[in-house]
């Protein structure tokens, strides 16, 4: 039916069009063609001088209402270091672009208006003027040297790479239809390599997982920077063109297939710096969800955000993520709780290359959750019914034998005790149901002596250390599966006294 009405419209319009049309050549049959032309040329001068002045005023206008929202006034001025100085050539540029669109814009209306033909006009002809030629030759060619030369010399300082010896951060990012995948340095500061032959469902962006660099690097769902640190993004693209676009910071540069790009940048305002920025502006204090009044005002719920400026398909519109800039401290806290890609997702499985090695980076690991789970049942004031499970201690099959990579665990509970002299810990040796109960807690009782054997090897007084087997009798897992067996079989601690 809507289709219907708008079809009948336009068709009833084309109708009044062609009978207005009618009646004006009917008119001019009339009243004769050339008093009808000089009627015409009479209102088509004045609606010049109308329009001259309400697309001259309605544009002037609408650029102050506006000016709060656009980039590079009123609050939206540049977030980065760079930005600033990008923002001061738009602003010449717009300067000398805004006076010749008035001049010109003035002088297109203003002559349709005074030159418009009259009864008993003649046209004046005027060959050339020199004068004239050599002004509106030279102002526009000096005018576009300085513009020229002023964004060169931008662009060499903008586009400028990290120096030797500069202290920056690298971060990754790669578009992919639709989304950015991002990719961060772990501890070593350094970015692993990558292959797109690497690439599958468990490797997104191809890394190597034999480069030891990619061990400890892990991929946010967020950008989060501190201020007043050198940002380098290395941009590329996995499989069309996309465009890496920080308006706010004033950092746009396309990612292609095959060709890594990248882009320099220092964030100079925090998110919520930004935030208090703009929340001093009317339109800012309107509601994010004005449908829904318990939403906060659009100041506080602004974010800076990563988007796509080129247009690299259907669901181009979802590549969005956010970005924070923090304090140095706020972006140390935030890399404690990351965790390392191939360790979370690779690590053990089919596709790990590795199997049987451990890194630096996994040692750790292990380490930083040993001593923060110890730290929290050192405070515990129901700390003697409190367990830890000694996750990376294994034995050989069958056997009470230390695997060679228990040792750095077993070396984290000796840190532990020799810096807690007073604390006394229990041993319990687990195992699954296979085979005989007997054998198995005669078994578990064999590894959690061969667990305080090492310790007192290491200097830890056999007073302080308890040893117990409890076999097959307290599984974790009753499933009849390989996994439950496998949780089954551990080894754990319990302090008995601090």
């Amino acid at each position: 039916m809507t289709v219907l009405i708008v079809f009948i419209c336009i068709a009833l319009l084309s109708i009044v069009f062609i009978q207005i049309g009618k009646i004006t050549e009917l008119t001019g049959k009339i009243k004769g063609e050339e008093e009808v032309q000089l009627h015409t040329n009479h209102w088509n001068g004045v609606l010049s001088i109308i329009f001259l002045v309400v697309f001259l005023c309605g544009t002037v206008i609408s650029a102050w209402y506006f000016k709060d929202r656009m980039l590079g006034y009123g609050p939206h001025i540049s977030a980065s270091v760079h930005g600033k100085r990008l923002d001061f050539l738009f602003n010449v540029t717009l300067i000398f672009t805004g006076i010749v669109f008035c001049i010109t814009h003035i002088a297109l209306f203003y002559f349709a208006f005074k030159y418009k033909g009259k009864r008993g006009g003649k046209a004046a002809h005027i060959s050339h003027d020199n004068k004239l030629e050599i002004i509106w030759t030279a102002i526009p060619a000096v005018v576009m040297t300085f513009l020229v030369v002023s964004g060169l010399d931008a662009w060499n300082s903008v586009m400028a790479d990290i120096k030797n010896n500069e202290d920056y951060l690298e971060i990754e990012a790669t578009g992919v239809q639709f989304n950015w995948l991002l990719r961060y340095p772990g501890e070593d500061g350094k970015l692993g390599t990558r292959d797109y032959k690497k690439i599958s469902s468990s490797n997104p962006i191809g890394q190597d997982w034999s480069d030891p660099k990619n061990m400890d690097d892990f991929q946010p769902n967020e950008i989060v920077v501190p201020v007043g640190k050198k940002i380098r993004v290395r941009i590329v693209a996995r499989d069309v063109l996309h465009s890496f676009f920080l308006p706010h910071f004033r950092v746009k540069m396309d990612a292609v297939p095959g060709m890594p790009t990248y882009f320099v940048f220092t964030p100079e305002i925090t998110t919520q710096q930004y935030r208090e920025r703009i929340r001093q502006y009317p339109e800012y204090q309107e509601l994010s969800d004005p449908k829904d009044p318990e939403s906060k005002p659009r100041w506080q719920t602004f974010d800076y955000e990563l988007a796509c400026a080129e247009l690299c398909g259907k669901g181009h519109f979802s590549m969005r993520r956010i970005v924070k800039v923090v304090t140095m401290e706020e972006y140390k806290a935030w890399l404690k709780t990351q965790k390392s890609y191939y360790l979370e997702n690779v690590r053990g499985k089919e596709e790990d290359p590795n199997k049987g090695k451990i890194f630096d980076a996994e040692i750790k690991m292990h380490r930083d959750e040993f001593n923060s789970e110890m730290s929290k049942i050192l405070v515990d004031s129901a700390y003697s019914s409190k367990t830890v499970k000694l996750s990376y201690i294994n034995f050989e099959e069958n056997s009470e034998k230390l695997t060679e990579d228990s040792k750095y665990q077993l070396d984290d509970v000796h840190a532990f005790l020799s810096a807690n002299n007073n604390v006394k810990m229990e041993f319990d040796g687990y195992t699954d149901n296979t085979g005989d109960p007997g054998a198995n807690q005669l078994l578990s009782q064999s590894r959690a002596q061969a667990v305080v054997r090492y310790l007192s090897g290491k200097g830890i007084s056999p007073t302080r250390m308890v040893a117990k087997g409890f076999g097959s009798s307290k599984p974790i897992d009753n499933a009849n599966t390989e996994e439950a067996k496998a949780k089954n079989r551990r080894t754990e601690i319990r302090i008995l006294s601090k």
